[in-house]
């Protein structure tokens, strides 16, 4: 689970990353609206922290905003301000909980648990790209009627694929979200994964999903995708 903290306090946004880290989710955290929607834009989230007060805009419209993109993921908005009115303003921007500063650690953890199983009721538990079906639920993967055994990991990084088709994804970017951690150019982590996955998902198939984009990364999808 990836969750996006949107917070331009550097100590609270440490405070609930790290919080949040503990518990094995994978987080980003920006301080500024425009940050958020860009990465966003990318849909990768599974839940999104918003702080209400945001240096360059007001986290209502960034609120809206990643609604209009499209985004279905759980939005808990975070306000200093206890007044109704403005919660109210929240929840009708598309927010599904929020939650009052100063909190507790332990109340902001139950939310986020609430929020992410409430997310995974209503989400489908089947991925599916062309002939490529993965059942998350499962943990399964099908090419056609052929069952594609995966470790881990090429699980992970076909997930974050189907999640982005035809979408060309840089090296550093699937660093980040499939492992978490910041991309080192002498590193070769990313492009052995690839090789293994492709050759058990595209090698024994006429239409290769997996194409490399020179001096960028990978995308997947049809070949003239």
């Amino acid at each position: 689970m990836r969750i996006l903290v949107v917070e331009d306090n550097p100590k609270m946004a440490e405070s609930v990353a790290k919080s949040l880290q503990e518990l094995d989710y994978g987080v980003d955290t920006v301080g500024t609206g425009y940050e958020a929607e860009e990465l966003a834009s990318s849909d990768v989230y599974d839940l999104y922290l918003l702080d209400l007060m945001l240096p360059d805009r007001d986290g209502i419209d960034l609120c809206r905003n990643i609604r209009r993109m499209g985004i279905k993921a759980p939005i808990l908005m975070l306000t200093a301000l206890s007044g109704t009115a403005r919660k109210v303003a929240g929840l009708d921007s598309g927010a599904d909980d929020y939650l009052t500063k100063p909190f507790e650690v332990d109340e902001l953890v139950a939310r986020v648990r609430a929020l992410l199983r409430r997310g995974a009721a209503s989400e489908s538990t089947k991925l599916k790209h062309g002939e490529v079906e993965m059942d998350l639920a499962k943990r399964t993967v099908r090419r056609g009627e052929e069952r594609i055994k995966l470790t881990a990991k090429e699980f992970a990084l076909l997930e974050f694929l189907l999640r982005n088709p035809d979408k060309v994804l840089s090296r550093s970017v699937i660093t980040e979200k499939v492992w978490d951690m910041n991309y080192e150019p002498t590193s070769n982590v990313v492009d052995v994964y690839v090789s293994n996955l492709r050759r058990k998902l595209d090698k024994p198939f006429p239409d290769k999903l997996i194409h490399t984009v020179i001096g960028t990364g990978y995308r997947f999808g049809r070949g003239d995708g």
